[in-house]
């Protein structure tokens, strides 16, 4: 049916606190200038030698893993060798979104003086003599950013510990690059009408992006779609079971209940339904949704139908989706969503990652002491485009 995996981390990386190092970078970046350049590039700040040696080959391995879950596998990030040249080259490197500068600080290079200068005697004896780490910082020298140093005294001591940090890496970077995703689809054009509705009705909301719809609005079961042209849309159905235990929640269970939710509401122009496409890789692990127990589904769907002796058709379309199905504590409710994508011609990551953007913007209505009820703040919120 599908593999499980509990290996992903279940939050990002804090700012952490290693001694050694001068230069904190664990400060509010929000007076500093945006950011600069592609939202799945990442600079990968190394000298040539290790770029085409063991080092880069491990980057490319750990950082960003073919993505087995779609139509026609695509890289997590794009990698680009960023060498240290001169001032200028530096320069340029603190105004990019992802950075990861990553060099044995026991080497003579450019990569690795630069390393050394961000460590105090103490810090750099550390490293020389074993110690190996990772370091994240967010908005060192730009707002929405990322920056990774890599710390290790040896090749190889840089090789393992970029294979015990990979998980941490890539999830980070996801991290950041949804939420620079969310600001910029609901900076202008969001569609509060359609999501106060929902918090009326419902009780929860998740943000509207401005060419959205509701295609259907019933008792436990919300369809909005967004249709870009005949051949080309995205979607995201929410669903929701009342007094439900945390225990119901199995991965074999999540893929019974979606393929009767597709096959009940979800059908296409000339018949037939959604269902899940089993024939392909189909991923499934446990996560804090949001700071709820819950699990991430990933994999392929395709439209099929029965003839009348019962049997499968395939009706020739179909598409990536992710499932986050989640229990939520409060209210005692297991939610579903589910975000889906049909773009023939074109890559799949970047239109998933539009749809995992809208369903991390899931909040409920919240009730206080005296029983009046407000809408609780979804993540970041005040970058949102209001």
């Amino acid at each position: 049916m599908g593999t499980i995996s509990t290996g992903r981390p279940l939050s990002g990386i804090l700012c952490t606190v290693f001694l050694g190092l001068t230069a904190s970078g664990c400060f509010d970046g929000a007076y500093l200038p945006n950011a600069t350049g592609s939202e799945v590039e990442i600079a990968v700040v190394t000298d040539s030698a290790s770029w085409h040696g063991i080092i880069g080959e491990t980057l490319r391995t750990e950082l960003s893993p073919w993505i087995s879950t779609l139509p026609a596998p695509e890289k997590m990030f794009r990698l680009v060798h960023t060498p240290l040249t001169d001032a200028k080259s530096l320069k340029r490197v603190k105004t990019l979104k992802n950075v990861v500068f990553v060099a044995p600080i026991s080497d003579s290079t450019l990569e690795a003086q630069f390393l050394r200068a961000i460590l105090d005697e103490e810090g750099e004896a550390g490293i020389l003599g074993g110690v190996s780490t990772v370091v994240p910082r967010r908005d060192l020298w730009r707002r929405n950013q990322q920056v990774f140093y890599v710390l290790g005294g040896t090749e190889e001591a840089v090789v393992n510990i970029v294979k015990k940090a990979g998980d941490n890496l890539r999830y980070t970077f996801n991290s950041i690059i949804r939420e620079r995703v969310t600001i910029e689809m609901f900076r202008r054009g969001r569609q509060f009408d359609i999501e106060e509705k929902l918090m009326e009705k419902h009780g929860f909301a998740v943000n509207a992006q401005h060419d959205y719809f509701t295609a259907i609005d019933t008792t436990n079961f919300v369809w909005l779609r967004r249709v870009i042209n005949s051949d080309s849309w995205r979607s995201i159905f929410i669903w929701w079971i009342d007094d439900a235990s945390p225990n119901s929640l199995t991965p074999e269970w999540i893929y019974e209940a979606r393929q009767r939710l597709t096959e009940s509401w979800i059908a296409g122009n000339s018949g037939g339904f959604v269902s899940i496409d089993f024939r392909r890789d189909l991923e499934t692990e446990n996560i804090d949704f949001l700071g709820r127990f819950g699990y991430e589904t990933r994999g392929l769907w395709h439209m099929v139908g029965r003839d009348d002796d019962g049997k499968t058709v395939e009706y020739g379309m179909g598409g990536p989706f992710v499932t986050y199905s989640f229990y939520d504590e409060a209210t005692r409710r297991i939610y579903m969503i589910d975000g889906m994508v049909f773009a023939p011609g074109f890559d799949k990551r970047e239109f998933l990652r539009h749809v995992e953007a809208i369903a991390h913007t899931f909040r409920l209505q919240e009730v206080d002491d005296s029983g009046d009820s407000s809408e609780s703040t979804p993540p970041h919120n005040s970058d949102l485009g209001h």
